[in-house]
């Protein structure tokens, strides 16, 4: 069973068995201050997005699965995409942040993706990866269940996931462990002008 299709048969009770409770986190993380314009890539049902809402000034969800995007229309969320992650259609530096929570280990071109991200990603701008730590045993459980089930799963240590977004030149990034099983890798893109900036003084978080 792909990816896709299992999000659409449990679009309508997702947001009732998987918990959400890190958006102050998120937004922290984030640096979100109430004027930026945020993307929740791999948003589905708008559960994260509702909750940074009051903290940005423009929200967008893009999703693959049209069932789950019709549960955050349920939301008033009104910037709704339905798009592959590889070819998301916003401009070079577009956005100012962007999260992609629990979603990085269902996409088929990781690397891609992320590259796709920096691309619209403002200079200045952050991308906060939250994904379950797979040196967790709970985790390593999850991820053999979903290999198991034929998902398509791709789980990475925190390590390899700060590797994926670290080559470009101009972004650094920093790994944030939380008190659960969750796990937050946190990006920021530089401008051509303060990269020796940004490299000296690292990412606080």
């Amino acid at each position: 069973m792909t990816n896709n299709v299992l999000f659409n048969l449990v679009a309508p009770i997702y947001d009732h068995v998987i918990n959400f409770n890190s958006a102050e986190k998120l937004a922290d993380l984030l640096r979100l201050d109430g004027s930026q314009t945020l993307l929740d890539l791999g948003g589905g049902t708008g559960r994260i997005t509702a909750a940074l809402t009051p903290h940005a000034a423009r929200t967008y969800i893009a999703d693959l699965s049209m069932p789950m995007l019709r549960q955050a229309q349920s939301k008033a969320i009104a910037h709704l995409i339905n798009t592959s992650s590889n070819h998301l259609p916003f401009a070079d530096g577009m956005l100012d942040a962007i999260v992609v929570v629990d979603a990085l280990h269902h996409f088929s071109h990781q690397q891609q993706v992320i590259a796709e991200l920096f691309r619209i990603l403002k200079p200045g701008g952050r991308l906060v990866i939250e994904e379950p730590n797979i040196h967790q045993f709970s985790v390593k459980l999850i991820a053999l269940a979903e290999k198991l089930a034929l998902m398509g799963s791709h789980f990475h240590t925190p390590e390899q996931i700060h590797a994926m977004v670290t080559p470009f030149d101009n972004v650094s990034a920093n790994i944030v462990h939380s008190d659960n099983h969750a796990v937050w890798v946190v990006a920021e893109k530089s401008s051509p002008d303060s990269r020796q900036i940004a490299a000296q003084r690292g990412i606080t978080a």
